[in-house]
């Protein structure tokens, strides 16, 4: 086959998956649209930390395609919609327009959307399994809405990890730090007796002789991740739920199959 007659192919291909997919062209266009613009924003303030991220953002919307092109999956045009919307929230909304920062609990919806999404992707691994006819295995609904339960939960805590290794490794703060008013510590016990020392109505701190000017203490990390980790159950759970009576309805629900992957025959591969 000749390159011409390769690019006509894929020419008519994406003319008929724009035809059959005009929302999720749309939301892909004007977000890459957007990605470009604030790229090009940096590249002329010269910060080319936020550049490369822009370029990273860009790689990340090409993941969905690739995975559906190379490992025959198909993702469903909700899931992908939210994963895009996801990726250019947390990338460029996040971090360079820092709205982690500016925008209370930009991070804890992020999170709780992680929770969801990873828990239908393990269901859908799971489901998988229970659906090939060439396995001699069935998983009661209880058994498969727990997996991915776990599988999700397994995904908030690797993230935590790497939050935690890129802190120590590169001196980051993708842990955030919490201000509290009281901390509880053995380790101010002057008796060494475990007991944990309370100091309440904290509202100034000061290091090195230097005050942080916070009104309180600074926790630094522990309280974002539990957070984090908490409301990534949250997420999971509400998904697992829904998954459970999918299941339960042998197939039928049609909420639950707009976020779960499904392997595509190779009939319709071909087709």
């Amino acid at each position: 086959m000749t390159r011409k007659k390769q690019r006509r192919i894929h020419t008519l291909s994406l003319k008929e998956q724009i035809r059959k997919e005009p929302g999720l062209f749309a939301v892909y266009i004007l977000l890459r649209t957007s990605i470009i613009l604030v790229m090009i924003a940096q590249i002329l303030n010269k910060d080319w930390q936020n550049a490369a991220l822009c370029v990273f953002t860009l790689f990340l919307f090409t993941v969905p395609s690739f995975i559906e092109k190379n490992w025959h999956i198909d993702i469903p045009n909700t899931l992908e919609v939210i994963i895009l919307v996801f990726i250019y929230a947390a990338e460029i909304l996040g971090e360079i327009r820092a709205f982690y920062v500016k925008v209370p609990g930009w991070d804890t919806a992020l999170h709780t959307i992680t929770g969801f999404l990873s828990a239908a992707v393990g269901f859908s691994l799971v489901d998988i399994i229970n659906r090939n006819e060439n396995t001699k295995l069935y998983l009661s609904p209880i058994y498969v809405a727990v997996a991915s339960f776990c599988f999700s939960m397994t995904i908030g805590v690797i993230w935590e990890f790497f939050e935690f290794s890129a802190d120590m490794l590169f001196n980051l703060d993708m842990q955030k730090d919490t201000i509290v008013h009281s901390i509880h510590s053995v380790m101010l016990d002057p008796t060494n007796s475990n007991k944990a020392v309370t100091i309440a109505g904290i509202t100034e701190v000061s290091v090195n002789g230097q005050d942080l000017g916070r009104g309180g203490y600074l926790d630094i990390g522990l309280i974002d991740t539990m957070k984090d980790l908490f409301v990534n159950l949250i997420g999971a759970l509400v998904f697992s739920i829904i998954g459970f009576f999918y299941i339960k309805g042998r197939g039928n629900g049609r909420f639950a199959k707009r976020f779960m992957p499904t392997l595509v025959s190779k009939k319709e591969n071909a087709e």
